[in-house]
């Protein structure tokens, strides 16, 4: 990789943004990869729904049995030039990235109401039906297990903090800088 091309990785909270993130950044040229993704690939290997509480579960069961930055790793074999890291939510899996040349990590968050709703309307199983379950939900992504999920901790390693709670052009206009 070359010193002016630039790896972006995106962590934060369900529904903040970080998928809009990366869309901006694609629009710019950037190539797309999703932890996420690595783990929906393995539930439809297994034929198993792709829903929050599978997702959860699955990537909770690569990081115990192949080491916690395992959809780091295997991230890394698709990595060619610019490219957009989505769905980062282990230290390890932030520790290995932080390993690559030019690799800044932006969080990104919003209100858990303003998240509620726009979880609603995208069209995903979020295995929750009210706001106190989401939020509850939430929860289980902030663990502090070693090769579980560790959201809040990740956040807090962060180069940058973003929060998406206006227009879409106004975040926009936030994620312009890390061009």
């Amino acid at each position: 990789m070359s010193a002016k091309e630039k790896i972006i990785g995106l962590t934060g909270t369900n529904g903040s943004g970080k998928g809009m993130a990366a869309e901006f950044f694609m629009r710019h040229g950037y190539a797309y990869v999703s932890l996420s993704d690595l783990i929906r690939d393995e539930l439809r290997q297994k034929k198993q729904e792709i829903s929050r509480d599978n997702l959860i579960r699955m990537g909770n069961h690569l990081r115990k049995t192949f080491g916690a930055d395992i959809l780091a790793r295997r991230t890394m074999e698709h990595v060619r030039g610019n490219t957009v890291i989505d769905s980062i939510r282990n230290p390890h899996e932030v520790e290995h990235l932080r390993s690559q040349e030019n690799f800044i990590l932006l969080a990104i968050d919003a209100p858990p109401e303003v998240r509620y709703e726009r979880v609603l309307t995208r069209g995903r199983n979020e295995s929750v039906l009210t706001l106190e379950e989401f939020i509850a939900k939430e929860k289980e992504e902030m663990t502090d297990r070693a090769n579980g999920q560790q959201l809040q901790r990740c956040m807090h390693m962060a180069d940058h903090l973003l929060t998406n709670e206006g227009s879409l052009e106004e975040f926009h206009r936030k994620l312009e800088a890390f061009l």
